[in-house]
């Protein structure tokens, strides 16, 4: 068997790459280590050129049979578009910060049970969602009002406090953010036009360390949004709890709607969370792939 290993050495918890090759290698197969900068050198959104490029340096010690990555939830997502491209299976070391999308799937956050998993000869598989906005692919979820806020004041404290950055970071948010207008089209159809907090895109819905919309499936052909209208800030208690519960769509006054592509307007040019990596997205327009890719599972 030969293993494509996709290393992000500037994910939270990243081993040396070495280790995880020798780890992947255990039972003979024979393991090609790629930096994942190597494949995404601009480290931004990947037109059908680029995907082919990264494709063509996975398989420069021989075509693979499966891709191995060690990083976070972004570093997912990019290798999750070049196993659709390759058409062969994606196993998953969480190396992140808060591993989200291996939370969401069930898979192992140990990294000895990781490793034999993804070099296990004939393991189970099952498809998982792939999301792009632009030609920037994701699978948890995209945001743009307070989590980008507390994305950003959350990145000094992640070496240090690893998933519990992110709660600090949504305090420092809470108190500083203003609402953003927000006008919501899915799938031609306008569903919300307002002030909001926050705008989540979800794929997984997963987001922020353990945070996620609720009602999110990983396996639909779907993308979910959720829009939470602008209020007090006493109230943004209630919607922390609501995320961290799982149930934030379940509010009363929280704009839920779905669609195979998700268009989003926001005044000025904010930026968006992605899956952990804060970026600019004009247009942004939300597209579900529709066969997304071959997940390797417990």
């Amino acid at each position: 068997m030969r293993i494509a290993l996709v290393a992000n050495p500037r994910s939270g918890t990243a081993p040396d790459p070495d280790g995880l090759e020798r780890r992947l290698g255990a039972d003979g197969a024979l393991i090609g280590v790629t930096p994942i900068d190597k494949l995404n050198p601009e480290g931004g959104a990947l037109d059908a050129g680029a995907v082919a490029n990264a494709a063509r340096a996975l398989c420069d010690d021989g075509a693979p049979d499966r891709i191995v990555v060690a990083g976070g939830d972004g570093s997912v997502g990019l290798c999750g578009r070049l196993a659709e491209e390759l058409d062969i299976p994606l196993a998953v070391l969480a190396v992140g910060t808060a591993n989200d999308f291996a939370r969401a799937h069930g898979l192992p956050l140990d990294l000895d049970e990781a490793c034999a998993l993804a070099r296990e000869p004939s393991p189970a598989t099952r498809r998982a969602d792939l999301a792009e906005v632009g030609s920037r692919p994701f699978v948890n979820a995209a945001s743009a009002g307070l989590s980008v806020i507390a994305a950003r004041e959350a990145s000094p404290h992640k070496k240090r406090l690893g998933p519990l950055a992110y709660a600090v970071g949504a305090l420092k948010a809470g108190v500083s953010a203003s609402p953003l207008r927000c006008r919501v089209v899915c799938d031609g159809d306008e569903r919300y036009a307002g002030k909001t907090w926050q705008v989540v895109v979800g794929v997984t819905g997963a987001f922020g360390g353990g945070s996620e919309i609720g009602v999110a499936s990983k396996q639909d052909g779907q993308l979910d949004v959720a829009v939470v209208p602008a209020g007090s800030r006493l109230g943004l208690v209630r919607r922390a709890y609501g995320m961290r519960a799982g149930k934030l769509t379940k509010q009363d006054d929280v704009t839920h709607a779905r669609g195979a592509i998700v268009e989003l307007e926001l005044e000025g040019q904010p930026q968006f969370n992605v899956d952990g990596e804060l970026c600019g997205c004009k247009p942004a327009r939300f597209v579900q792939r529709p066969a997304g890719f071959e997940l390797i599972v417990p």
